[in-house]
């Protein structure tokens, strides 16, 4: 399973970087949040040093214990910002989000195609099954993960014959014989299954060229199953390199088990950078943004994730595994398996936990410190075959966020881990895709898109 030549880099446009402390410094253009140019500043300084492409998270819910402090959830439509950087950039990719459980499907093969055509070829689709919000859309409840991937790989079929419906070559644009489409190519799909009844075709030609690429971050077995069978890249949280091993191992094989070239699926952790020009002001920095998640809120995710009251514990004694109950649904799965994993492999007293990045930030794999620090991390990962790429999250400050883009990437340009320069114009041009499309019905058990 030997790594790439070269790696896949995202840059995610949540700012991360203003999460915590960050937006309260001076420099953070907090107040330009909710406009196109704080995104698209970021875009072109991705664009300017090759980045594959931008990526948009999104939600659809608005939780308001955070917003006394931060600007939480608060958001832009994905999709809408993705097309106002569209006409402002040329050659990075453009990956939006949107859910499958809270939308419709014809809905979205048009709002996808609407981007690849705004964006001359650069649109992406970042496929997710749960997205807070559902109460919003009429459920109390998302349903469990088998069935928001049937439904998902059900949706993301019809998503892919209502683009295969009214294909580029059936516009002809004959002005001398007055025929404007050859409608024999244009087909209804007739789609009718467990979940979708659609008739189509869509009412927009495909864009000549390559394909839109998708993206998925699902970490269940149903999860990675759909993914292995129908995108290209997965978005995960992989905060050891045993970890990301492991996945990219699973995903491997189960691309195979779809019939798939192993190397169609790229495993794409999230990356938290927290960079300065030395060691010592990276971990302040990383302290400082976290100032105010104090002890009692550090204590009530650790019972959210893992099930103990820790409230009453000394900070010295040692957390061990014999002190965590098995729980059946913990508030993050994800998390809750992480700090397992940690806790095993540690001897961590309650202080020393508490002080970890996985309390305090996100369950992702993190760097600390200078950018040539970075360089070397990201360096062992790619060399031991953990990862085909990563999607920066830089955390801090604004500072942070532009020695990410500015000096590293160049720096990883240099030691021959990314590209010097673009080959292509569209994104899947940058992703080498050649291969057909995947078979997302594999967890529905309907027809296979053609």
């Amino acid at each position: 399973m030997a790594p790439r030549r070269t790696l896949c880099i995202g840059m995610a446009l949540a700012p991360t970087w203003l999460r915590g402390e960050g937006w309260r410094r001076p420099d953070s253009n907090i107040e330009g949040l909710f406009s196109s140019d704080f995104a698209l500043d970021i875009a072109r300084r991705a664009e300017a040093v090759h980045l594959d492409f931008v990526f948009r998270p999104d939600t659809l819910s608005l939780p308001l214990g955070m917003l006394e402090q931060s600007f939480g959830f608060t958001s832009l439509d994905s999709t809408l910002l993705m097309a106002s950087i569209a006409r402002e950039t040329s050659h990075i990719g453009l990956v939006t989000t949107i859910s499958t459980m809270l939308q419709q499907p014809y809905i979205v093969a048009r709002q996808m195609m609407s981007l690849h055509w705004l964006s001359n070829g650069r649109a992406g689709w970042n496929v997710v099954t749960a997205m807070q919000g559902q109460e919003n859309f009429g459920m109390e409840d998302l349903p469990k993960s088998e069935d928001r991937y049937a439904r998902a790989a059900e949706f993301t079929e019809v998503v892919l014959k209502l683009w295969d419906s009214f294909p580029a070559e059936a516009v002809l644009m004959d002005r001398e014989a007055g025929r404007y489409a050859d409608t024999a190519l244009i087909r209804p799909i007739d789609h009718e299954g467990p979940h979708f009844r659609v008739k189509g075709p869509l009412n927009l030609p495909a864009r000549p060229g390559p394909r839109i690429p998708l993206m998925q971050a699902g970490a269940s077995s149903s999860g990675r199953d759909f993914a292995a069978g129908a995108v290209d890249m997965v978005f995960a949280p992989t905060p050891d390199i045993e970890a990301a091993q492991a996945l990219r191992r699973d995903l491997r094989a189960r691309a195979e088990a779809h019939g798939r070239d192993p190397d169609a699926i790229r495993l794409l952790p999230g990356l938290g950078l927290y960079l300065a020009p030395t060691r010592a002001e990276a971990e302040e920095l990383f302290r400082a943004v976290h100032l105010r998640v104090d002890r009692a809120s550090r204590i009530a995710q650790l019972r959210d994730w893992l099930g103990v009251d820790f409230s009453a514990w000394p900070d010295e004694r040692v957390v061990t595994l014999a002190d965590l109950p098995e729980q059946a649904n913990p508030k993050s799965r994800t998390h809750a398996e992480l700090l397992r994993r940690v806790i095993s492999r540690q001897e961590l007293s309650l202080a020393a936990l508490l002080e970890r990045p996985e309390v305090l930030s996100a369950a992702h794999w993190h760097v600390i410190g200078t950018v040539e620090d970075a360089v070397a991390e990201i360096r062992r990962w790619s060399e031991a075959g953990a990862i085909d790429g990563f999607v920066i999250a830089s955390g801090g400050s604004v500072q942070s966020m532009h020695l990410a883009l500015d000096a590293l990437i160049p720096r990883l340009a240099e030691e021959g881990l990314f590209r010097k320069a673009y080959d292509g114009a569209t994104f899947a041009d940058h992703l080498g895709l050649t291969e057909p499309k995947g078979d997302p019905s594999a967890e529905s058990g309907t027809e296979a898109a053609p």
